[in-house]
C-alpha cells in the first residue's frame, strides 16, 4: 500500500468529490483544526493518554478497538460513547458486538479538563480519535505516528441494533469480511491492515468459542488447549488476543515452545498478529479466515514480512478510518459529556 498520509487525504476527498458525498475536508475537517480555537488541545489529550497507559497499560488497546467501535457504525460521530437512558435504552455501548469496550472513564475526564479549558468547542468525537491515535503511538514505541484531522460533531443517534448489524463479527468468514469492510470503502489490503490491531487488546470467550473445538488445520492444537483452559477459568472470561501476552506460566504449560516469546510489557503494538496468524495462533474466527481467501492471504505474508511497511499503512488506514462521515443529513453538536446528549 505504502501511501503517505497526506496523499490518503487528498485521495479520500477526491473519491468523495466523484461519488457526490460529502468529504471530509469540504465538511471542515482539518489538520490542527483547534489550533485557534483551543489551542493545545492536543497535548491535553497526549497528556492524559501517556498517564492512564502508565497506569493501566490496558487503555491503549481499548482506545484502539474504540475509536474502530465508533467509526464503523455511523462514521465518527461519538456515538458509541453515548449511555444508555430512558429515552434510548439500548445504544451501541448495549450491543453484542460491543462486549467488553472500555476507556469510557478516560475520555470523560479528558472531556472535563477541556471543558474547563475551552467549554463547548471540542467534540467527544474529536477526543477520542485523538487518543486512539496517541494510543497507537504509545504502544507502537512511536512506530506508528500520524495527524489526524479534527472538526468532528457529536451524533445524537446511538442504536445497539446498528452496531450488531454494522459491525463485522468475529465470526464471519472471508467473503463476510470483505463485503462488510467494501460496506465503509475499505479494500482487502486495508481490511488486512486494519486486522493487525488484533496484535493487542483481549476477548472474550463468546467471541470465538467456535475456535474451541476447530480442526487442526485452522488452530494450532497447543493454542486451542490454551483457550480452552483459559475459557474453563469463569463464565465467559476476557484473554489476551496476542499469546505472547500470556501468564508465562500458562504458556510454559500448553506452549512450551514459545515461552521465549512471553513478554512482560503487554500490548506492544506490531505486526506479530500476521506471524501468528500464518502459525495458527490467533483466537478470532475471521482472522484465520484471512488465510482462506488468496489476496488476502498474500497481504499477511506481505505485512508478517515487512513490519514497517506496515506501520505506514496503518497508520494510513487509520486516517481513513477516522474519516469516515456520519450519515448524509445527520445533525451533530459538541456534548458537554460525552456520555450523554446534552447540547
Amino acid at each position: 500500500m505504502k501511501l503517505s498520509v497526506v496523499l490518503l487525504f487528498s485521495l479520500v476527498a477526491l473519491q468523495a468529490a466523484l461519488l457526490g458525498v460529502p468529504s471530509a475536508e469540504a465538511s471542515g475537517l482539518k489538520v490542527g483544526y483547534y489550533n485557534k480555537k483551543c489551542r493545545g488541545v492536543e497535548d491535553v489529550v497526549k497528556g492524559h493518554i501517556i498517564r492512564a497507559i502508565k497506569k493501566n497499560p490496558r487503555v491503549g488497546a481499548a482506545l484502539v478497538r474504540l475509536v474502530f467501535h465508533d467509526c464503523f457504525v455511523r462514521g465518527c460521530d461519538g456515538s458509541v460513547l453515548l449511555d444508555k437512558s430512558a429515552q434510548n435504552p439500548k445504544p451501541e455501548k448495549e450491543a453484542k458486538a460491543n462486549i467488553g469496550l472500555a476507556a469510557f472513564d478516560i475520555l470523560e475526564m479528558i472531556k472535563a479538563d477541556i471543558e474547563k479549558k475551552c467549554p463547548g468547542v471540542v467534540s467527544c468525537s474529536d477526543i477520542l480519535v485523538y487518543a486512539a491515535r496517541d494510543a497507537t503511538k504509545i504502544l507502537s514505541k512511536g512506530h506508528i505516528n500520524y495527524d489526524v484531522p479534527a472538526g468532528r460533531l457529536d451524533g445524537f443517534v446511538s442504536l445497539a441494533s446498528q452496531a450488531d448489524k454494522e459491525l463485522p463479527d468475529s465470526t464471519f468468514t472471508a467473503q463476510q469480511l470483505i463485503k462488510s469492510f467494501a460496506l465503509k470503502n475499505f479494500d482487502v489490503e486495508e481490511m488486512v491492515i486494519l486486522s493487525g490491531a488484533h496484535s493487542i487488546g483481549m476477548a472474550h470467550c463468546s467471541s470465538f468459542k467456535g475456535r474451541l473445538a476447530a480442526p487442526a488445520d485452522q488452530i494450532n492444537p497447543a493454542y486451542r488447549k490454551l483457550l480452552n483452559y483459559k475459557c474453563g477459568q469463569s463464565a465467559n472470561p476476557p484473554v489476551v488476543n496476542n499469546v505472547r501476552d500470556e501468564e508465562y506460566t500458562t504458556v510454559a504449560k500448553y506452549m512450551p515452545g514459545f515461552k521465549s516469546r512471553v513478554r512482560k510489557i503487554r500490548d506492544l503494538f506490531d505486526n506479530s498478529y500476521y506471524h501468528n496468524n500464518l502459525a495458527r495462533i490467533v483466537s478470532f474466527n475471521s482472522d484465520w479466515q484471512l488465510l482462506t481467501h488468496t489476496e488476502a492471504r498474500g497481504h499477511v505474508h506481505e505485512y508478517a514480512d515487512n513490519g514497517t511497511l506496515w506501520n505506514e499503512d496503518f497508520a494510513a488506514s487509520m486516517v481513513k478510518l477516522s474519516m469516515l462521515p456520519m450519515p448524509a443529513g445527520s445533525k451533530g453538536g459538541i456534548r458537554k459529556k460525552c456520555s450523554i446528549v446534552s447540547y
